[in-house]
Parts: structure tokens; sequence; C-alpha cells
């Protein structure tokens, strides 16, 4: 079994690597000079713009902004005065704190200053809705973290999180882009969300948003947290609702048509290389779906009955088999202890297929880093509940306190990465040896 952890950790790589490296390759087309007609409204002459302004609410700011910014200072005719100048300010995830409120801020007092004949670049990936925090006049870091804290422990889904995230913001739901007005905006995005939906990517700095004030309140009050929330922020959505305050920016606002989104990467990308990988290992391997979502301890079991099917019955496909899906799963959270999503998906699988023999499940966030842990998430196989058993630990209580961090690490079955620099969900995979 240690063998096909092996192979399946390479898998993991493979994908990573491939999706890491999808962002990269559209600052090519993004400023060629002279422009080409086939690459659309991307290709334009660099010569119309004074300056170009740069700032990455993102989680691979460096990588890509050097690329960017070298790309921009060979193309551009005016020698892109500036662009190697690159400064990353670090903050957290998933609850903002005072490093992002200041990024923010930098952020902010940069495109409000842009004039018609700037260049606005904005690079974009998951965790943006955290790491650009820029609370709207009369409320605080402090309501924007409660308020997040709040959503996260009641397991919603993250684009019920980020309508309300936007409507509390100055810089989402499109504002970032209405600061910028009258630049143009070029916004190069990866996606960790399901259907690639941009207004939820980062909570769409620069995209138009579908939601309104009375769909955040409704959403919270579903969730069961509107009475839990600050009263600042239930002030400021009240006032939304009655007219006082302006919403988030909707596609017909005047102030998008100069912005341009573009979509360069997502958990397809990785599902898929994830599956190229197998089948040059030689093994059968299918996507199952890019758009996964659902309460993590439930996940979990259905990836392992999938693997009982493969086992059983051959289908989807027979062994040796790779099923890949992509996605973003919750957690509600009821207890203290250490973990992620990823972790419990894992965790929960590994009851679902205790001493089956061939049969691997693993779920990991493809940044590198799933909940507030150093793990990406866990690979377990038939004797992993058996290992747990042994560490003198049950899953079904290790689930409940949200624990599953030191489940897996006494099984021997935490995936550590480190950072990966990119951020396209989470990946799940379920493989079915040979016989």
């Amino acid at each position: 079994m240690t063998r096909y952890k092996r192979t399946w950790r390479g898998i993991i790589q493979r994908a990573v690597e491939e999706e890491a490296g999808a962002p990269i390759d559209a600052d090519a087309v993004m400023v060629e000079n002279p422009p080409r007609a086939e690459l659309g409204d991307l290709a334009f002459p660099m010569f119309p713009y004074a300056r170009i302004l740069k700032r990455s609410p993102t989680e691979i700011a460096g990588r890509v902004a050097q690329r960017v910014a070298s790309r921009l200072a060979e193309q551009s005719s005016q020698g892109a005065a500036g662009t190697q100048r690159i400064e990353i300010q670090e903050a957290a995830h998933p609850v903002p704190d005072e490093r992002g409120l200041a990024a923010a801020e930098d952020v902010a007092h940069i495109v409000q200053d842009a004039g018609p004949h700037d260049l606005v670049i904005v690079l974009v990936s998951g965790g943006g809705s955290a790491l650009l925090p820029l609370p709207v006049s009369g409320l605080t870091l402090e309501d924007l973290a409660e308020t997040n804290d709040l959503l996260l422990r009641a397991a919603v889904p993250i684009q019920e999180i980020n309508a309300i995230r936007k409507h509390l913001s100055a810089l989402k739901g499109g504002r970032l882009a209405a600061l910028a007005h009258p630049a143009r905006v070029i916004s190069l995005i990866l996606s960790d969300v399901p259907e690639d939906r941009l207004d939820a990517i980062a909570s769409g700095p620069t995209a138009p948003d579908p939601t309104t004030y009375r769909d955040a309140a409704r959403i919270a009050k579903r969730a069961g947290i509107w009475d839990a929330l600050p009263s600042t922020v239930q002030a400021i959505t009240l006032r939304g609702l009655q007219g006082e305050l302006e919403e988030t920016l909707k596609p017909d606002d005047a102030r998008l048509a100069q912005v341009s989104n573009v979509l360069v990467g997502s958990g397809r990308v990785a599902a898929e290389a994830a599956r190229a990988f197998a089948l040059e290992q030689g093994y059968r391997s299918a996507v199952l779906a890019s758009a996964v979502q659902g309460e993590a301890g439930l996940v979990g079991p259905v990836l392992a009955s999938i693997a009982h099917e493969v086992l059983g019955h051959g289908l989807p496909i027979p062994p040796p088999a790779l099923l890949v899906a992509a996605g973003e799963t919750t957690v509600i959270v009821k207890g203290d202890g250490r973990g992620g999503r990823s972790q419990e998906v894992a965790l929960s699988a590994a009851a679902g297929i205790d001493g089956l023999e061939g049969v691997v499940v693993c779920a990991v966030g493809t940044d590198g880093r799933d909940g507030p842990t150093d793990a990406a998430g866990g690979i377990v196989d038939g004797g992993s509940a058996g290992r747990v058993r042994a560490a003198g630990l049950r899953i079904a209580d290790v689930l409940a306190d949200n624990a599953s961090y030191d489940a897996l690490l006494a099984a021997g079955d935490l995936v550590i990465t480190g950072p990966t620099r990119t951020n396209v969900a989470d990946l799940l995979l379920v493989a079915v040896a040979e016989g």
C-alpha cells in the first residue's frame, strides 16, 4: 500500500504543478506590442498607458507579479517604468487581520489615483476575500473578522459567505474596479470556487455582483447567525435594504466598461492534470466532477462508496482506477480540535474503506494549507482506521471534535506539501488497485 500512496502523491504533485504554471502563460498574451487581432480584448498596444499599476490580492502574488512585471518591462514601448518594484504584503487567512487591512488600504490608495491613461493589473486567486479586507464606512476589521468566523462555523457555502462579505467591503463586489475607474483594468483570475463564478472568487473585486443586501440578510438569517452578527453589520445591511447605501456593482454599471476579467486557472485544470498523470502511469482514470460541495464529513463516505463500487462492480471504470474530483466542501465547527475540510473528508472516508485492500482516498487543498494547520489534507487507505484505533482514538469522536489533524497524524496519513503558490480549491482522489 505504501507504493500506491507514493503513486498518488505523485499525482497530487503533477496536478498542483500544472495549475501553478497556468496563470504564468497568460501574461504573454496580455501585453503584445503590437497587438494581434486574434488575441481579442487582451491584446492592446502599451503606448497609451502612462503608468502601470500592480497590486495582487492573492496567495501567489510574488511569483505571478514578477512574471507579469518582467513581461511588461520587455514589451512596453515606454519601458514600463517602475514595473520591477513588487511589494508583497502578507496577511492572515481565513480570518482577516491588521496586515490584510493595511494591504487593502494600500491597494485602495493606489488604484483610486488611476486615470484614463493608466493600466491597472489585478492578480486574483482564492483567499483574496480574507487577504484584502477593507470594511465600508461604519465597520471595523473586528466586525469583519467576527462575521467571517460566524459564517465559517455555520458551514455556510462559499458563494453565500462571499455575498455577505461583498456588501461589507469597500473593495469587493466590483468596488475595486469602481475605485480604479476610468483606468483600464485587467484581472487575471485563478478560481478556487465551484463553477468558477467570477463574482465569487475573492468576492469579485473587479467583477459585477448579482447579489444584493436583501440576499445578504436572507443568508445570515437562514444560517441562524443574524442575531449573533455585530450590531454594526446588522445596521449596514438594514441601511442597504432601505436604499440608503449604494449596492455593489451590477453588470450594466458603466464603471465596468473598461474592465476585462480573465479566468486563467481552475479546479478543473488540476483535476484534468491528475487524470492525465494517472493515465501515464497505466491507470484508467476519469474526472467525476469539478464543483463538489457539501459538508466534509458527508463527502468522505460518498468517496468511500465510490471505491466500493469500483472494487465490487468495476463502475464507473474497472481497476486499476483513479477517479478525480475538485471542489470545496464545508465544515460545521462543533469542537475545539485541529483540522480542516480536506482532512475531515479523508478521515471520514477512512471509516468507509476500513479493511479494504488496494484502495486509497485522498483529499488535499491545492494551496498546501488545509484550515489553520500545516497540512494540505490527508491520504488514507484500508488500514488507516485501524491505525487510528491503535492510537486510542475513535473516528466518530475525532470528527465530532473537529480533530482530524491529530488522528491523521497518528495514522501517518497527513499530506504536508508546504505552500504550493496556487489555489484552485480542493482535489479529491479515489484510487483502486488491480486485483
